[in-house]
């Protein structure tokens, strides 16, 4: 049962990829030095804004709309051309904080019920529209509808730009309560008005749902003008950084060929390299994106990102042995990063062979300790126990998977398959037991729009 099981999570490997793209194409990106450059910059906002700054979900857009926002709670989505546009760091901080000043406000739920009240004129002249054109005056009828559409929309508008000066000015104490300028929220709002207006026939998604008044600039660059902070600077070190992650952002994200024009080879900065570095190893020239990355591991060998980069270039690129030595050393230098223990663990794994396996094992256990809801980490659990030959703890590791991703019908029917072959009462068998009774109402109501469907 081994091999079926392993062909299987090849497959599921890509499910997972398309369950974290929406429908415009934007995902969800998972990159541990972009993260922890964001959890640096975010997490004394937090604490400034008095949120339980451990239980803030930071979750990175690759997109590159200049756009950001909070949902779901004490979530925050930072799109990566927000991080792109800015030019130095302390204008990101100020969306941060910003964000954060609507998250504080528990805004989100107040704007769901302030578009509650604002439906009911709505729905009402709609009604008594409705029932003067059915009497004989569709004009009287139309005026009816068209005026509480105009009473609803209003109503939103004017919540929402209360909404947006109060978080203006809760960024401005969360950063005065750190001695950090408040100039990066005017710059970064400027901006955005000035692309504004050059694209006036697109209309940025940020834009849209953060209108920016004449007014709430005026208050803003008052108080700034009158804060004791308001010259500070970024260093030259955090602006380095910032270059570096956009770098690597542009690489990514951008087709190879406009990053190189972006970053040509006249350009021997550090960030210039970086950038294309991920360019030529997209672009499958690997001996370039080798050149390019130990130059920069040449000049810092310590560097767990470096390290990182080039174990995924040599492993995507078929070279999986060789991989392994980065891929190690750069949990070595970071132990605190599951990602990286994860993509060295992969490496192994990608051996198929007992040793390397059995080795993969204990470290995507310490990592799935550290991160429970990583999905790539449960799958290669997942791959690496069928190679071994543990079907019990293939089919435990693919429901947690499953379970994490929300797809509960097929976490339900995994967790049933391993709590029949493992040991009862074991840890295992109280965790399969666990998911089961987590999914059960999902499974059966899968079941009833699916009577054909297969069973655990």
């Amino acid at each position: 049962m081994a091999r079926p099981i392993l062909r299987f999570l090849v497959g599921l490997s890509v499910v997972f990829v398309l369950c974290s793209t929406t429908a415009s194409a934007q995902s969800a990106l998972r990159d541990a030095e972009i993260e922890q450059f964001l959890e640096d910059y975010s997490r004394p906002i937090f604490e400034a804004a008095g949120l339980p700054a451990e239980s803030v979900g930071i979750h990175l857009i690759g997109d590159p709309t200049l756009n950001a926002f909070v949902a779901n709670g004490l979530n925050m989505y930072i799109f990566t051309g927000l991080i792109t546009a800015a030019d130095v760091p302390n204008q990101l901080v100020g969306v941060i904080a910003h964000e954060t000043g609507h998250m504080a406000g528990g805004h989100l739920q107040r704007s769901e019920e302030a578009i509650k009240a604002a439906t009911r004129p709505m729905m009402l002249s709609m009604v008594l529209g409705t029932v003067a054109i059915l009497a004989g005056a569709p004009d009287a009828g139309i005026g009816i509808v068209t005026l509480g559409q105009q009473i609803g929309t209003a109503n939103i508008l004017s919540y929402s730009r209360g909404q947006e000066s109060s978080a203006d000015q809760a960024a401005l104490t969360y950063l005065e309560k750190l001695e950090i300028s408040g100039q990066g929220v005017i710059d970064f709002f400027r901006k955005l008005r000035n692309e504004q207006l050059i694209t006036y026939n697109k209309v940025n998604p940020y834009y849209q749902t953060h209108p920016l008044a004449n007014a709430r600039m005026s208050s803003m660059e008052k108080r700034v003008s009158e804060s004791p902070f308001k010259d500070g600077k970024d260093s030259e070190a955090e602006i380095l950084r910032l270059k570096m992650i956009q770098a690597k952002i542009h690489g990514f994200v951008q087709p190879s060929q406009v990053t190189m024009r972006q970053y040509p080879l006249s350009d021997r900065s550090a960030p210039a390299r970086y950038a294309r570095a991920v360019a030529y190893y997209r672009g499958a020239d690997l001996p370039k994106a080798l050149k390019e990355i130990d130059g920069l591991i040449e000049e810092q060998p310590r560097n767990p990102f470096f390290q990182e980069l080039k174990g995924q270039m040599l492993f995507e690129h078929g070279k999986i042995r060789e991989s392994i030595a980065p891929h190690k050393f750069s949990t070595e230098l970071a132990p605190q990063y599951a990602l990286l223990k994860i993509n060295h663990a992969r490496s192994l794994v990608a051996l198929e062979e007992t040793t390397t396996t059995e080795e993969a094992i204990e470290i995507l256990k310490t990592a799935l300790n550290m991160e429970r809801e990583n999905i790539f980490g449960w799958t290669e659990l997942a791959r690496a126990y069928s190679t071994v030959g543990r079907d019990d703890l293939a089919s435990l590791a693919t429901a947690e998977a499953y379970f994490n991703a929300g797809v509960l019908h097929e976490a339900h029917r995994f967790a049933t398959r391993a709590r029949k072959l493992l040991p009862e009462q074991s840890t295992e068998w109280r965790q399969a037991t666990d998911i089961i009774q987590a999914t059960v109402a999902d499974a059966e109501r899968y079941r009833r729009k699916n009577p054909g469907g297969r069973r655990g």
